[in-house]
Protein backbone atom coordinates (compact mmCIF):
# COMPACT_ATOMS: atom_id res chain seq x y z
CA UNK A 1 0.00 0.00 0.00
CA UNK A 2 1.12 3.51 -1.28
CA UNK A 3 2.24 5.94 1.62
CA UNK A 4 0.55 9.40 1.29
CA UNK A 5 2.40 12.82 1.56
CA UNK A 6 0.17 13.60 4.54
CA UNK A 7 1.34 10.77 6.83
CA UNK A 8 4.80 10.44 5.53
CA UNK A 9 6.88 13.67 4.67
CA UNK A 10 9.46 14.02 2.18
CA UNK A 11 10.85 16.93 3.58
CA UNK A 12 14.50 16.57 4.72
CA UNK A 13 14.95 19.96 6.81
CA UNK A 14 16.42 21.78 8.02
CA UNK A 15 13.84 22.33 10.79
CA UNK A 16 13.42 24.35 13.53
CA UNK A 17 11.26 24.81 17.14
CA UNK A 18 10.64 28.64 18.09
CA UNK A 19 10.30 28.69 22.13
CA UNK A 20 11.30 31.17 25.18
CA UNK A 21 12.90 27.80 26.87
CA UNK A 22 16.77 28.29 27.27
CA UNK A 23 18.24 25.21 25.64
CA UNK A 24 21.50 24.00 24.45
CA UNK A 25 22.86 21.77 22.27
CA UNK A 26 22.12 18.01 22.48
CA UNK A 27 19.11 18.84 24.50
CA UNK A 28 16.35 16.94 23.49
CA UNK A 29 12.42 18.60 23.49
CA UNK A 30 10.22 15.82 23.61
CA UNK A 31 6.24 15.86 23.63
CA UNK A 32 3.81 16.33 26.69
CA UNK A 33 4.34 20.14 27.59
CA UNK A 34 0.84 22.53 27.92
CA UNK A 35 -0.27 24.08 24.88
CA UNK A 36 0.85 27.70 24.00
CA UNK A 37 -3.34 27.91 22.81
CA UNK A 38 -4.69 26.46 25.35
CA UNK A 39 -2.65 25.87 28.43
CA UNK A 40 -4.75 22.88 30.15
CA UNK A 41 -4.05 20.73 26.91
CA UNK A 42 -0.95 18.35 27.51
CA UNK A 43 0.47 17.63 24.21
CA UNK A 44 1.01 14.65 22.50
CA UNK A 45 3.39 15.71 20.49
CA UNK A 46 6.17 18.34 19.84
CA UNK A 47 5.93 20.22 17.33
CA UNK A 48 8.47 22.09 14.35
CA UNK A 49 8.67 23.68 11.19
CA UNK A 50 10.86 24.27 8.10
CA UNK A 51 10.61 27.85 8.02
CA UNK A 52 12.57 29.58 10.24
CA UNK A 53 10.65 32.65 10.81
CA UNK A 54 7.44 30.41 11.30
CA UNK A 55 9.63 29.16 14.37
CA UNK A 56 10.05 32.06 15.48
CA UNK A 57 6.49 33.27 15.16
CA UNK A 58 5.66 30.46 17.57
CA UNK A 59 8.57 31.81 19.96
CA UNK A 60 6.72 34.72 20.37
CA UNK A 61 3.54 33.32 20.94
CA UNK A 62 4.99 30.77 23.61
CA UNK A 63 4.16 31.10 27.26
CA UNK A 64 6.62 32.82 29.38
CA UNK A 65 9.10 35.51 29.99
CA UNK A 66 12.04 34.48 28.39
CA UNK A 67 13.79 35.68 25.68
CA UNK A 68 12.92 34.22 22.38
CA UNK A 69 15.13 31.54 20.94
CA UNK A 70 14.98 29.55 17.72
CA UNK A 71 16.33 26.22 17.78
CA UNK A 72 17.78 24.01 14.47
CA UNK A 73 16.15 20.49 15.16
CA UNK A 74 16.37 17.16 14.09
CA UNK A 75 13.61 14.65 14.47
CA UNK A 76 14.81 11.44 16.35
CA UNK A 77 12.05 9.53 15.11
CA UNK A 78 9.09 9.71 12.62
CA UNK A 79 7.05 12.62 11.74
CA UNK A 80 3.34 13.34 10.35
CA UNK A 81 2.17 16.79 8.64
CA UNK A 82 0.61 19.02 11.67
CA UNK A 83 -3.27 18.03 11.03
CA UNK A 84 -3.64 21.73 12.91
CA UNK A 85 -2.55 23.51 9.93
CA UNK A 86 -2.20 21.34 6.81
CA UNK A 87 -5.15 20.90 5.18
CA UNK A 88 -7.39 22.44 7.45
CA UNK A 89 -6.11 26.13 7.36
CA UNK A 90 -3.54 25.89 4.33
CA UNK A 91 -4.26 23.22 2.05
CA UNK A 92 -0.89 20.86 1.00
CA UNK A 93 1.67 22.13 3.45
CA UNK A 94 3.22 25.30 2.67
CA UNK A 95 3.90 26.26 6.41
CA UNK A 96 5.94 22.84 6.19
CA UNK A 97 4.53 22.46 9.73
CA UNK A 98 4.73 19.25 11.21
CA UNK A 99 4.70 17.12 14.81
CA UNK A 100 5.95 14.08 15.94
CA UNK A 101 5.65 11.96 19.47
CA UNK A 102 9.72 10.97 19.51
CA UNK A 103 12.32 13.97 20.92
CA UNK A 104 13.54 16.61 18.36
CA UNK A 105 17.43 16.37 19.30
CA UNK A 106 18.64 20.65 19.32
CA UNK A 107 21.79 20.65 17.09
CA UNK A 108 22.04 24.51 17.03
CA UNK A 109 20.66 28.34 17.24
CA UNK A 110 19.64 30.76 14.78
CA UNK A 111 19.74 34.40 16.00
CA UNK A 112 18.85 36.12 12.58
CA UNK A 113 15.26 35.57 11.41
CA UNK A 114 12.36 38.05 11.52
CA UNK A 115 11.22 39.07 14.47
CA UNK A 116 7.47 40.48 14.20
CA UNK A 117 6.04 43.58 15.58
CA UNK A 118 4.94 44.40 18.94
CA UNK A 119 1.56 45.40 17.54
CA UNK A 120 1.84 41.80 14.85
CA UNK A 121 2.43 40.13 18.04
CA UNK A 122 -0.55 41.62 19.63
CA UNK A 123 -2.73 41.04 16.21
CA UNK A 124 -2.09 37.14 16.60
CA UNK A 125 -2.91 36.91 19.65
CA UNK A 126 -6.45 38.60 19.01
CA UNK A 127 -6.93 36.10 16.23
CA UNK A 128 -5.70 33.16 18.25
CA UNK A 129 -8.16 34.20 21.13
CA UNK A 130 -10.91 34.32 18.95
CA UNK A 131 -10.15 31.14 17.27
CA UNK A 132 -12.25 28.31 19.13
CA UNK A 133 -11.17 25.58 16.91
CA UNK A 134 -10.48 21.96 18.13
CA UNK A 135 -6.86 21.22 18.56
CA UNK A 136 -5.93 17.82 16.89
CA UNK A 137 -3.80 16.20 19.64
Amino acid sequence: MATSFKNNPSDKGPFYHGTKANLAVGDMLTAGGSSNYQPELKMNHIYFTGIINGAGLAAALAKGDGAQRVYIVEPTGEFENDPNVTDKKFPGNPTRSYRSRAPLKITGEVTDWVRISAEQLQQWREKLAKNKGEIVN
